[in-house]
């Protein structure tokens, strides 16, 4: 393929703004368009902090995909001259032993096999290392220190403004509501004032408006929300590591996950789970019910935090897809797309990666994701055989 196509990316989150940069840094002419600001407030790529980690049960596809991930934010980290990415390490924890065939077990087992230095919780640990635990409700687990968080809405800015140095054309105040085709061929997007953007390759990064461009994968995809918490607590300097990594607490049945105090001393936490879905364009708060289903948690789990007055909340939409894995790969009817979206709740950790995955799918490169991430058809799957994937 030509080196100098020109290609519009739709979309500036961070499936479009890794494309972006790739394809340029590939010899692309590159757009990337966006209603803006960038991050966008609404957007799924803008919040404090993401769970960047490995551990994936026995799935060696993702922990393999999330080690190289972890070795691109480190180069991210000295290209950027500041930390945005903190190598804090992950606690996983589990009130009931840990076992074969289950989420915790299989990831210690996978990763301590592959040579990952894992520490394994011995008696008398969590309450020794991590004090702020209930150490009589959690009884296993394991630290993995090579996993961290990521500063998600200073990492946008940040891509976008390597976008912008590298050559890429960033628009804002463009908001695609209809692809343009020629033929079998997509060639651009046009904006509800007529305004349109003409390119030889479209690439659909649009998170959970996606199916407002394609209405026709809406059955593999759809927006779900999840609630999201912010705590300060009057001394956050207990709340950060290593006393305090980021977390996930018998993560695959409960949904609930966390992070440090950030430089703002805000506490937050999580939970992926059904989740509810809703419009792209709902309102991004909480109901009462997941309010007490926090506090409950924090109750039983993180004592200390349990009556530390909320700071915020909000609801975070996911672009989930129907087997939670990603969205990466070209249309097999039209020419001239390629769609890079269907994060799942789990998309952010491999930034430095995703960018080359969408580039290969525009360019016909196969890699060992390749079938994994394509262009889809719908299939039963067991609710048994969905994995954790959760930030």
């Amino acid at each position: 393929m030509p080196s100098d196509n020109s290609v519009l990316v739709i979309g500036a989150g961070i499936f479009g703004l890794t494309a972006a940069l790739e394809l340029q840094q590939r010899g692309h002419q590159v757009t990337v368009a966006d209603p803006g600001p960038i991050p966008h407030p609404l957007a799924t790529s803008n919040d404090l902090s993401r769970m960047v980690r490995i551990d994936y049960g026995a799935d060696g596809l993702y922990s393999t995909l999330g080690a190289d991930a972890i070795e691109g934010w480190r180069r991210w980290n000295a290209g950027w001259g500041r930390d945005l990415f903190h190598e804090d390490g992950m606690l996983l924890l589990t009130s009931a032993p840990m076992v074969a065939g289950e989420f915790e077990q299989d990831s210690y087992d996978l990763l301590t096999g592959r040579g990952f230095p894992l520490e394994m919780l011995a008696h008398g640990d969590l309450a020794r290392r991590f004090p702020h635990w209930n150490s009589e409700y959690y009884i296993d687990g394991y630290f993995n220190p090579m996993a961290g968080w990521a500063e998600a809405g200073e990492i946008t800015a940040s891509l976008a403004q390597d976008a912008a140095n590298a050559g890429v054309s960033v628009v804002t105040g463009f908001s695609a509501v209809r692809l343009l085709q020629e033929g079998n061929r997509v060639s651009g997007a046009s904006a509800p004032d007529g305004t349109e953007l003409r390119a030889d390759w479209v690439v659909v990064a649009a998170g959970v408006w996606t199916t407002v461009l394609l209405p026709e994968l809406a059955d593999r995809m759809w927006p779900v929300g999840q609630p999201v918490f912010y705590f300060k607590p009057q001394d956050p300097s207990t709340y950060r590591p290593p006393s305090f990594p980021p977390w996930a607490a018998d993560t695959p049945r409960s949904g609930w996950y966390g992070f440090p105090a950030n430089h703002e001393g805000v506490v937050k936490m999580a939970n992926h789970g059904p989740g509810r879905r809703v419009h792209p364009d709902a309102d991004r708060v909480i109901t009462a019910e997941e309010e007490a289903l926090c506090r409950a948690f924090l109750s039983q789990s993180l004592p200390s935090l349990a009556s530390v007055p909320m700071h915020e909340s909000k609801m975070c939409l996911y672009t989930d897809t129907w087997d939670g894995d990603f969205w990466i790969g070209r249309d097999p009817e039209r020419q001239g797309l390629v769609v890079a979206t269907g994060g799942s709740g789990h998309a952010f950790k491999f930034a430095p990666v995703l960018g080359g995955l969408a580039a290969d799918a525009l360019e016909g490169v196969e890699n060992p994701y390749s079938q994994r991430f394509a262009w889809r058809p719908l299939a039963e799957i067991k609710k048994e055989d969905m994995r954790y994937v959760g930030e």
